[in-house]
This record gives structure tokens, sequence and C-alpha cells, in this order.
């Protein structure tokens, strides 16, 4: 088992800044790529990004692209998702995710999951 708790989220205006935490505990972190996704309300979860087991390689959905940054602590079993210029429409609850193999875009690849952190843009 792998547990994951996030924080960081909160109240920001457009165009701020804040930067996700997500720790993992419970098995060797390095074994896992992790993933960070969000679903607002009403809408389907959607993959934000994902950085391999040894942070060698990411990949970002489109609409985040130069504005989000996944990063991970191997030494502290953290990961990270530090988000800039934030928009209206990056509010949502965001998770994060451990995939055993391959960490894609897909909700069905990863193992565990995390409880989720609120961010709220405001306009």
């Amino acid at each position: 088992q792998v547990q994951l708790v996030e924080s960081g989220g909160g109240l920001v205006q457009a165009g701020g800044s804040l930067r996700l935490s997500c720790v993992a505990s419970g098995r060797t972190f390095t074994n896992y790529a992790m993933g960070w996704f969000r679903q607002a309300p009403g809408k389907e979860r959607e993959f934000v990004a994902v950085i391999s087991q040894g942070g060698g390689l990411t990949y970002y959905i489109d609409s985040v692209k130069g504005r989000f940054t996944i990063s991970r602590d191997n030494n502290k079993n953290t990961a990270y998702l530090q988000m800039n210029s934030l928009k209206p429409e990056d509010t949502a609850i965001y998770y994060c995710a451990a995939a055993r193999l391959h960490g894609g875009m897909r909700s069905s690849e990863y193992d565990y999951w995390g409880q989720g952190t609120q961010v709220t843009v405001s306009s």
C-alpha cells in the first residue's frame, strides 16, 4: 500500500501561484511514477501532469504547459505541482496519484490516490 497526502491548495486570485505537495508513505517512492489530476465541479477527472520514477521525464496537458511544473524529491518522498499564472478555469480538486508501471494520462494506470486538495482561483 501507498498512502498519499496532498497539501497546498487554497484560494488565490487569477494570475497568482500555488505549490501543491504530495507526500507518499508505505512503499518505495522511487518505484512509482507520480501524476496529478484535477476534477472541477460537474466535470470528469482530468489528467494534468506526470513525472517518471527518476524525475527525468515529464508530460503535461496543453492547457497547463508553460504555467505548471511537476517535480519530485525522492529523498523526501514528495511530489510537487508548481502552478503559476493561475486562471479561474484551473479551479478544481487536485489529486496526486502513484503508478507502479508507466504513468500515463488515464486514471486506470494509477494504483494509489490521495484524497485531494481544493484549488480555487478567483477572477
